[in-house]
């Protein structure tokens, strides 16, 4: 079995992508049964607020020194990118708001060990973000997630409230900054280090090279 261990956020455009983009390749390749995915947070926007302040256009536009239109134009060819991996993708009209909670919710769920559950808790809370632009802030969007997954309603609910594997997103931050990077997407696979939306030909090749790592081993 080869580990892919990524850091992501759900607010973050290129981590969908090359999410979207490995999975896949892995169907493609015809290896689901040999891949296992860990989960681990990064927040872009740590500062950032439980409510909407701006647009994402006008937020994106700031962030990078653009014109609107010029900020609404790149946000629609990295909206393409993603439309181009099969995803339902409206970056435009994001609701950009805290991602703690959010990743509070996937730590408790990588704590149930199943590596299956928190793939999917994960493609959900990125769809609820990019395909139905919902407030990853509010409880409401996450209680639902969690209902869709199929999670104990009641005990996430008891997470939400408190502050529940805070900690542990914080340690998964700081664990990869002590590493040099500072950016989302990051994955780690067979110990190679792989920054942002790489094509996929070098996705294969770091993944081929791990399972004929991983066959020599055994």
């Amino acid at each position: 079995m080869v580990k892919i261990s990524v850091w992501t956020d759900y607010a973050c455009p290129f981590c969908y992508i090359a999410e979207a983009r490995v999975d896949n390749l892995i169907k493609e390749m015809g290896i689901e049964d040999q891949v296992e995915f860990d989960y681990h947070s990064f927040e872009l926007y740590p500062d950032a607020p439980k409510d909407v302040q701006e647009t994402t256009i006008v937020r994106f536009a700031k962030k990078y020194g653009l014109t609107e239109e010029e900020a609404a134009d790149r946000i629609d060819k990295i909206a393409e990118m993603g439309r181009a991996e099969g995803l339902d993708f409206n970056y435009s009209s994001t609701l950009n708001t805290n991602s703690m909670d959010a990743h509070r919710l996937t730590q408790y769920v990588n704590s149930l060990g199943d590596p299956k559950l928190t793939k999917q808790v994960s493609d959900l809370l990125f769809d609820a973000y990019f395909g139905k632009n919902l407030k990853l802030a509010d409880h409401d969007v996450l209680m639902d997630v969690a209902k869709k997954a199929g999670l104990d309603l009641p005990k996430v609910k008891e997470v939400l409230e408190s502050n529940a594997f805070y900690d542990e997103v914080r340690a998964d931050e700081n664990f990869i900054m002590k590493q040099g990077v500072n950016a989302v997407p990051f994955f780690i696979i067979d110990n190679k280090g792989i920054m942002g939306a790489q094509p996929k030909n070098i996705f294969k090749q770091v993944i081929t090279e791990a399972l004929q790592n991983d066959q020599n081993a055994n």
